[in-house]
């Protein structure tokens, strides 16, 4: 149940008579509400009572803001995303690794690479995954193998997945087999917490919070083909988002050392960044190229 307070440890009651519950405005809520907010009173009953002593009390005290059912819903979304910590608490792992590649030292090596399908992707970071993690440096993969990629679980996302986390390999495709492979091996992993829509949205928001690239710019530090000393791309990553990062590097077909992934690490509730407590071996040369894409 969810009370509005005043920072005083008072706070307001029983604030318009003329608005009192009335149970046909959550008729679609009531078995959430039976199973989330069960009545313990005697004699026994269905709950009708408690859910209109709370709002006649306190829901009537933010009607401006929620109405009956804003307000039942607001208390049932928030105990949602109580039970969801307390899961992710829980899990058998110490952090995340959020891991970003730049395309461009993707598409310069021997290898090469392919644009997808939807065309070449921006010049920025794209996302490679999110890996949970153990501070001794194992990580759990491919936890169920009966609960593979389902992409109509997430069409919504489809076109937020096509340019933020956008796949390169040869031959050109669409991304599924990239983000399959995500899911199966990485995201199984703590899907009794998060289910796949749940799995590839909290990536997305991840990506939303940090710009790399322009983090990198601000620092004078622009993908043109220029050799640039390590320490001084981690420490503008750092002064930009305010978290050091991992830095892997690759080569290119010359053989020239450069800035390939950059990870950061995420705590196991999946919504704030935090110091890492280990780094990848990256491999990198102390002055690494930025090379264009």
């Amino acid at each position: 149940m969810g009370f509005g307070n005043f920072n005083n440890a008072s706070y307001p009651s029983n604030c318009d008579d003329n608005n009192p519950y009335d149970q046909s405005q959550v008729s679609n809520l009531v078995s959430l509400l039976e199973n989330e907010w069960p009545t313990l009173a005697c004699p026994r009953n269905n709950g009708t009572k408690l859910w209109a002593h709370e709002w006649n009390k306190h829901g009537t005290c933010s009607e401006s803001a929620l109405d009956q059912h804003g307000y039942f819903q607001a208390n049932l979304d928030l105990k949602k995303k109580a039970n969801l910590l307390q899961a992710l608490k829980k899990q058998d792992f110490d952090f995340f690794y959020f891991v970003q590649q730049w395309p461009g030292s993707y598409c310069d090596t021997k290898k090469s690479c392919c644009y997808p399908t939807s065309g070449k992707p921006a010049a920025d970071f794209g996302i490679h995954g999110l890996w949970p993690n153990f501070n001794n440096g194992s990580y759990p993969s491919d936890c169920d193998p009966n609960n593979p990629y389902d992409q109509s679980q997430i069409l919504d996302l489809i076109g937020c997945m096509e340019a933020e986390w956008p796949t390169l390999s040869c031959p050109s495709n669409n991304g599924t087999k990239f983000w399959a492979h995500e899911w199966n091996k990485h995201g199984t992993c703590f899907e009794s917490v998060l289910d796949q829509r749940d799995y590839f949205q909290a990536t997305l928001n991840l990506k939303e919070k940090v710009d790399l690239l322009q983090a990198l710019k601000l620092a004078g530090i622009e993908p043109n083909g220029t050799f640039y000393k390590l320490d001084n791309i981690r420490d503008a990553i750092k002064n930009g988002i305010g978290y050091t990062p991992g830095i892997t590097c690759n080569v290119d077909a010359s053989g020239h050392s450069q800035l390939h992934e950059i990870y950061l690490c995420v705590d196991t509730c999946v919504s704030n960044f935090v110091e890492c407590s280990l780094f990848p071996k990256g491999r990198c040369s102390s002055e690494v190229e930025f090379p264009s894409f």
